[in-house]
């Protein structure tokens, strides 16, 4: 087997591991549970590389979330793919959520009949969403950003024709969004949808630098005081 990656999807609330191998996925195992990532991620990987007879130095390379996403998935995910490729002496790869979440439509057929346009969303809080905008073909026609959704969001890419938005963020919105072209589909981002954009990341040899690679969180985390007296 050539070309082994470990795939790493923890930006959302599906906890979820892949394996590559000869360009195509040979293992998987996701989980639902609510914080699931901590206990999980590294236990998959183990899981489905023992499948397959390997170590993690049997790879090649690491491929993880970059978001945006949950902050605490992100660290997870992040963190479990330092530790392999410090151990191990593997590169590390990264794709974004939004990236995945558009090749998931492409992989698993999902796009509508004449699709003009693929808008990713990933919840973030109320009404707003972490997106940006994609042709069917996968390319990012924007910058990845914060966006509050109204009545005229993505007005101009919907009188073109059928727009899929898909992810976490989707389906908060089919209620706003009611235009005829529009269509939604809820889902988190999985590692199995990360396959094409990681060995295109490989074999391009883009790796990031695993001691100061950092996750794409667009807003920083903030801690809040407890209100609970310790004593």
């Amino acid at each position: 087997m050539t070309d082994k990656i470990i795939l790493i999807e923890t930006s959302t609330a599906l906890c979820s591991v892949a394996l590559a191998g000869d360009g195509k996925l040979v293992a998987y195992r996701e989980s639902s549970t609510p914080r699931s990532q901590a206990s999980l991620t590294a236990p998959f990987i183990k899981e489905i590389l023992d499948e397959h007879s390997l170590d993690v130095k049997d790879c090649d390379a690491v491929c993880v979330s970059m978001g945006p996403g949950s902050y605490t998935g992100l660290r997870v995910g992040v963190s479990t793919a330092k530790g392999l490729c410090f151990g191990a002496g593997l590169p590390l790869l990264s794709v974004g959520t939004l990236d995945t979440l558009v090749w998931q439509a492409k992989d698993e057929g999902l796009l509508p009949e004449h699709c003009h346009r693929i808008i990713p969303m990933v919840d973030a809080r109320r009404m707003e969403v972490y997106t940006a905008i994609f042709t069917p073909d996968g390319e990012q026609l924007c910058e990845t950003a914060p966006r509050i959704i109204d009545a005229d969001s993505f007005t101009a890419e919907l009188e073109e024709g059928p727009v899929l938005f898909i992810g976490d963020g989707a389906a908060k919105c089919a209620d706003i969004i009611t235009h005829p072209n529009a269509r939604f589909l809820q889902c988190c981002p999985k590692a199995s949808a990360m396959l094409h954009p990681a060995l295109s990341e490989y074999k391009e040899k883009r790796f990031k630098d695993t001691a100061y690679f950092e996750p794409f969180y667009l807003k920083q985390f903030v801690a809040t005081k407890s209100n609970k007296k310790m004593f």
